[in-house]
Formats: structure tokens, sequence, C-alpha cells
């Protein structure tokens, strides 16, 4: 009889949850550890007096029949558990500038259209800016689930070549070419630095199909615990992995909570690669690699106000909208005491049921970690007062730039809460509180690259800082990741296979 191999995945958001269902489906012995009593990571939700709030994976795409993620969902058998409520097709995403308002719509030909009626000059620059959209998403595996790059010359070149940069080539309108960023804070990107390809990734994901979970993404995470069960794995709560414990040449189990031994044949990590450094003391790391993991720059972090509306008040906002006080959404990370917030992004809960009306909200804006370094150290629930007034003050400007998009949503708010950098460095672990982890740089080309691989032969990475963020691009580099023990063309086939 073949020994099953054991596996310990440390972190139980996407990347682990994935990782853990493709490695039970093919007969690992699988468990998940989690470190708080929740399990998800950015998947998570939360619930006070009765209203449900998001975290973190606010809407999805390309989950629509035969689309990417949709082919996803079944080969993780979590398609059936999970339910999906599509966004507005003819604005799924509302950019705010300059005292206008401008729709995406799904669907290349509709979205051209829609742009075009903005901008008719500009069709012919759109058509092309479409085009290149959809053929670098069509030349990776990320998109196109082919276990083989068509294109890898096309896919390199714009990964080292800035969003900004790409677009005001094509793009002869400054205004259209601002409106083309307005979704920025999906991926927190920076100008003169964030690949263009990941806009398209980012661009060619929505624009194919855009979804809300139906009452909150913790679906997904419960539904995939749900595989890792049936196929003989388990997942654990309240098991903070202290070290992964190594001889002279790999890792032979993992301690947890300081005290409990957990022995394995493999470890994946779906911690934060810093994270997973410092549970590793083996000289199989060396000094030069972890420097160079430990200077990756960061995303920015964010502030999010939770709104708890008042019954039956707001009607539920089938779209994401994206405010801008300025004239451009970028540099928005850029701000001072007095012109924060540049921006937001405003979005509402999808209930379960199909009721007309919102119950809870977001607003999200970009807050550096520099801002509440000073509580770094404290506790949830026990920062003090200064800090709950700084969290204050802040909600309740944000509260001012949102009403006056939306005039009356004041009056309509039952109570708020709020959420720091500091509260995302507690809950997700992600260095300096950064929304998306690890920062893309064209500057800095490769250095800026985690490999699914460590040194310590039987440890790998998976999750958001492992080839891309987002559902899609964290889903993709857990196929990578088990690829390593697996190969990519079994999966690929076994997804295939699900989608018959």
């Amino acid at each position: 009889m073949i020994k099953q191999e054991k596996v310990v995945i440390i972190g139980s958001g996407l990347g682990g949850l994935s990782s853990g269902v493709i490695l039970a489906k093919n007969g690992y012995d699988v468990t998940v550890l989690e470190q708080g009593n929740q399990i998800g990571g950015c998947l998570q939700c939360f619930t006070r007096h009765g209203a449900k709030f998001e975290t973190g994976m606010h809407f999805i795409g390309s989950a629509a029949p035969g689309q990417t993620l949709n082919k996803l969902m079944k080969y993780l058998e979590i398609d059936e558990e999970v339910t999906l409520s599509q966004l507005d097709a003819q604005g799924y995403d509302v950019v705010a500038l300059g005292g206008k308002q401008y729709q995406f719509a799904n669907g290349k030909e509709a979205f051209i259209k829609k742009m075009s009626e903005y901008f008719p000059d500009q069709h012919a620059n759109l058509v092309k800016y479409c085009d290149l959209v959809e053929d670098i998403a069509n030349a990776s595996s990320l998109h196109s689930l082919k276990y083989a790059e068509s294109d890898a010359a096309l896919n390199m070149e714009y990964q080292l070549r800035s969003i900004n940069e790409v677009i005001d080539e094509i793009i002869t309108n400054p205004t259209l070419a601002k409106v083309l960023v307005g979704n920025l804070p999906l991926y927190a990107a920076e100008k003169d630095k964030t690949p263009f390809s990941t806009h398209a990734f980012i661009m060619d994901f929505y624009n194919q199909s855009a979804f809300r979970v139906k009452g909150g993404s913790d679906k997904i995470a419960f539904a995939l615990t749900d595989t890792i069960k049936r196929y003989g794995g388990e997942v654990l709560t309240r098991k903070k992995v202290t070290k992964i414990i190594c001889d002279e040449s790999h890792a032979v189990g993992v301690e947890v909570n300081n005290d409990e031994v957990m022995p394995c044949d493999i470890v994946i990590s779906d911690t934060h690669p810093m994270r997973t450094l410092e549970m590793l003391d083996t000289k199989l790391i060396r000094p030069a690699f972890r420097k160079r993991i430990n200077h990756i720059p960061q995303t920015v972090g964010g502030f999010s106000v939770y709104l708890h509306f008042k019954d039956k008040t707001v009607p539920y906002l089938n779209y994401n909208y994206y405010g801008y006080q300025y004239e451009s959404p970028w540099n928005c990370e850029k701000y001072t005491e007095e012109s924060w917030p540049k921006g937001f992004l405003y979005m509402h809960f999808c209930p379960d049921d199909d009721t007309q009306y919102a119950s809870t909200g977001v607003i999200l804006s970009y807050m550096q970690m520099s801002d509440v370094e000073k509580w770094r150290g404290t506790s949830v629930g026990k920062r003090g007062k200064a800090y709950e007034e700084f969290k204050k003050a802040k909600a309740e400007k944000l509260l001012s730039v949102l009403e006056m998009h939306f005039p009356g949503i004041r009056s309509k708010i039952q109570t708020y809460y709020t959420s720091t950098p500091l509260t995302y460095l507690d809950y997700t672990g992600t260095e300096g509180g950064s929304m998306y982890g690890n920062a893309k740089d064209i500057n800095l080309g490769s250095a800026c690259r985690v490999p699914q691989r460590t040194k310590v032969p039987n440890v790998y990475l998976t999750g958001q800082n492992i080839n891309s963020h987002g559902m899609l691009g964290v889903l993709v580099g857990a196929i990578v990741t088990c690829s390593e023990l697996l190969s990519a063309k079994t999966i690929y086939e076994q997804i295939k296979e699900a989608n018959k």
C-alpha cells in the first residue's frame, strides 16, 4: 500500500484552502492550520449586532458559465455551495472623476461602446486598448487555463512597462487615460511602478463578468473546507505555527502554539513570505534570500469604515463606486493630513435574500502604516483612547466625502465600525498591514518575485504574494504551487475533466 504523504498547510486563506483541496483530491493527507478563531484570511466576514460585513474579497470576476473562475470553482467543488449575484452588466464599476460619472460595462464590445459615448474621438484607441488587454490575458496561463504560456514574450514586455506609460501611448485623451485606471484601489497600483500586465489581468478578469458572493465571501472559505473534509483532510483553528522544524536537508514537521509538534512530509505556507521566513530557522535559507524577501516593497494599507444602515433606507447598489476628490486616480497613496482622502471605494454587502435594500456597506481608502505606527504592538480592542479618537476623526472625514457623492447617506447610517492597517496586520499577518502584500515594481523587476519553491526542498509558498493577488491570481498561484508536487499538466487536465 502506498504511504499517504502528510501535508501541513499554514494559514487558511484562499491560497491555503485551495491548495488543500487540490492535494486532498489527489490523495495527500492534508491538514490546514489556522492561528485565529476564524478561517478564511481575506475571505473572512464579521458580524456585529446582527449585521454582516465583508473584509477583503468584495467581488469577483470571470465567474459566468464557461469562464475561467467558473471552471476553477467547479474543479474545487464549490460552485453549488457558493451562490453568486451578478453586478450591473451596463456598469459594474462606476468611476466618479471631475464631477462626472463613467460606467464600465461588461464585455469587450459593450465596454468600448459605453466608453466611446463619453469619448467619441477615442473609439479607435479604445479598440486598440481592449485588444491589448485581451491579448495579454490570453497569452498567460493565468487567464486561459492552458498549462503552457502561448506568448511569453508579450507577457514579459508588459511586465516591464508601467500602466501609465502604455495607456498614455494608446489613449490620446488625458481624461479617458485617467478613467481607465479608475479601479486602481483593486490592486493599489502606483504610477511609473506597477506593470501594465497587472492592470490588463484585472481589467480582463472583471470585464468578462462581475459578481458578489451572496451572503458574504466567507461562504467560499466554508465551501473549500467542506471539499477538503470530503477528501479526508482537516482544517483546524487556534493552531498557530510557531516554527517549521528542519533537519540538515529538509523540513520534518511544524511546531504549533510553541509546544505541540506535528510531523509531516511537506509544508505549504499561505502566510506572508516574511512571516514564513521567521518560522524557518535553518541554514538552508541563505541570508541573501532573506534580505531580498525582506526588502520587497509592500502595497499601501487601507482604512475601512463599515456601515450598518437603518432598515430599508438604502437601496442596494449593484455596482462598485470609485470616488476621486482630485483630478486623477493616481497618487492617492501620497496624501497629507489635509488632502486625505484623495479617493475612496464604496460597496454594498450582497444579502442572502433578494431584498432591494442594503443592510451594510463599506468605504475603503488608502492609509499608510506610518499613520498608526505608534500603536503597533498593541492588541485589538486595547489600543487606547487616542487610537479610537484617531479612527473616529478619519471615519467622520470619509463619511463627509461620501455624503458629497451620495447626498443624504449620513442620515441613513445606524452605526459604523472602523479598521486600519493595524487591524489588517493582526488578522492576516500581511507585512505593514498592506492591502495586497508584496508590490510589483517594474524598476525592481525579478527582485519583486517570490518563488513557489524555497531552498528547503519540501517547503512551498502559496497565497497572494506568490504570482498575483485577487481570487483568480491566488487560485492560479495555488495551482502553480501544487504543480510542484503533481505537475501542471495533471491539474489542468483535471480542471478540464471537472468541466465536461
